[in-house]
């Protein structure tokens, strides 16, 4: 619970600086082109802007749950496809509230010209505020990872789990084998089990789950990687000292050189 505060009150606080350094930079803008606008009229336009967006950051944040960004190419390309229906939603939400607010209850002049020309400038920003906005998530999610208390380490004859009960998402449970996992993915608040072609979500850090798995079984290769031993079917170089893993699918994750040794205590790499 003190993470979802706290991830609430970064964004809130980020959303409340991005509406003053807009409206600053607007009214300034304006004052150079020699139009006196208020300060009143410009926060409404950007606070209006900025509403929409604090109401679909629970998409984009059940997006990255449900497709991993750096799982496959797939998945990157759905998220590239995802800018469409976030502009989509973020023009028609603030152009709605801002005739809410300055039409119908001041009664001040205002119109939302639904012309090719305003669609595509408002796609334009959009796809600007979409790329801050995952970059956003991403960043957000590592940093609260890293300042999480670590969890304690289970005791020696503590039994390791053999399943996972997941929750999905019309409630029920679903009951997950450890052993057919083929790995792990960290994804902000969340841990992401791939099974065979499926992803279940469970609520959880990647260190939390590296200290109750079998180590004998599954090994940490990257900072946002666990792979099963057993699934692992080729290893081979790639850039800058680091491997690629491929895991039985065809899945492909990076073995960085921070965890290379620890892979090969488990599965020495033969030249």
């Amino acid at each position: 619970m003190a993470r979802h505060w706290r991830l609430a009150a970064i964004w809130a606080a980020l959303l409340a600086l991005s509406v003053i350094a807009r409206s600053y930079s607007a009214v300034i803008d304006e004052a150079r082109a020699g139009h006196a606008v208020g300060w009143f009229y410009v926060l409404g336009i950007e606070i209006s802007s900025h509403i929409v967006v604090a109401a679909l950051l629970p998409a984009l944040y059940w997006l990255h749950r449900r497709w991993p960004m750096t799982a496959s190419p797939r998945n990157f390309a759905i998220h590239v496809a995802g800018v469409v229906p976030f502009s989509i939603a973020h023009t028609l939400g603030m152009a709605a509230l801002r005739l809410l607010w300055f039409a119908a209850i001041l009664g001040l002049p205002y119109s939302f010209p639904v012309t090719g020309d305003r669609l595509a400038y408002e796609f334009a920003k959009d796809v600007i505020s979409y790329i801050m906005l995952n970059a956003g998530i991403v960043a957000i999610g590592f940093l609260l990872a890293r300042v999480a208390p670590a969890s304690p380490a289970p005791a020696a004859d503590a039994p390791l789990p053999e399943r996972f009960a997941v929750r999905q998402r019309g409630g029920s449970e679903v009951m997950v084998e450890v052993a057919d996992i083929d790995w792990i993915e960290a994804a902000g608040n969340y841990a992401v089990l791939h099974v065979g072609g499926d992803t279940f979500e469970i609520r959880s850090s990647l260190s939390r789950l590296e200290g109750e798995l079998d180590p004998r079984r599954f090994v940490r290769v990257h900072k946002s990687h666990l792979v099963n031993i057993a699934r692992v079917t080729e290893v081979t170089p790639w850039m800058s000292g680091d491997w690629r893993i491929r895991l039985q699918g065809g899945t492909e994750v990076s073995l960085s050189r921070r965890y290379r040794e620890r892979f090969e205590a488990l599965a020495p790499v033969r030249s």
